[in-house]
C-alpha cells in the first residue's frame, strides 16, 4: 500500500512539472525526429505554444489519475477490495510502464531514471498479490 501511494504521490508531482515546468521541447526531441532545433522553429512556428497546451492537459490527466490512485491505495488496498489488484496493476502498466517503454523508444536523456518508477510500481503489484 505505501509503496502504491509513494508511486502515485511522485506521479502527481510529475504531472505538476508537466503543467508548470516541462519546457514544449527537450533536447532529445527534435535529436528524435532529426530536425534541427531552429528549423523546426521556422518550419512550425507554433509547435512550441501547441506542445505547451498538450502538455498541460497531459499533466491536469496525470495528476488526477493519481490523486485517484492515491487514495485507491489508501482505503480499497487496505480493505483488499475485489479487483483492486488488477485496477492498480493496469493503473501501473498504462501511466508509469508504458512512460517508461516510450522513454526507452525515443532514446531520452531520462529513460532510466523513469525506469525506476515502472520498476517500483511492478514490485508494489507483486508485494500486493503475495499478501494473504
Amino acid at each position: 500500500m505505501w509503496l502504491f501511494m509513494a508511486c502515485g504521490v511522485w506521479l502527481v508531482g510529475l504531472g505538476a512539472y508537466f503543467v508548470f515546468l516541462r519546457p514544449a521541447l527537450l533536447p532529445e526531441d527534435p535529436r528524435f525526429i532529426s530536425v534541427p532545433l531552429d528549423r523546426l522553429r521556422g518550419l512550425a512556428p507554433g509547435l512550441e505554444a501547441w506542445r505547451r497546451i498538450v502538455f498541460t492537459v497531459m499533466g491536469g490527466f496525470m495528476t488526477g489519475a493519481c490523486v485517484l490512485i492515491v487514495h485507491l491505495a489508501r482505503m480499497a488496498m487496505r480493505e483488499r477490495q475485489g479487483g483492486t489488484g488488477w485496477a492498480v496493476a493496469f493503473s501501473g502498466l498504462v501511466t508509469v510502464g508504458l512512460m517508461s517503454a516510450m522513454d526507452f523508444v525515443l532514446h531520452s536523456d531520462f529513460r532510466w531514471v523513469l525506469l525506476l518508477p515502472a520498476l517500483l510500481w511492478a514490485v508494489a503489484v507483486v508485494l500486493y498479490a503475495r499478501q494473504v
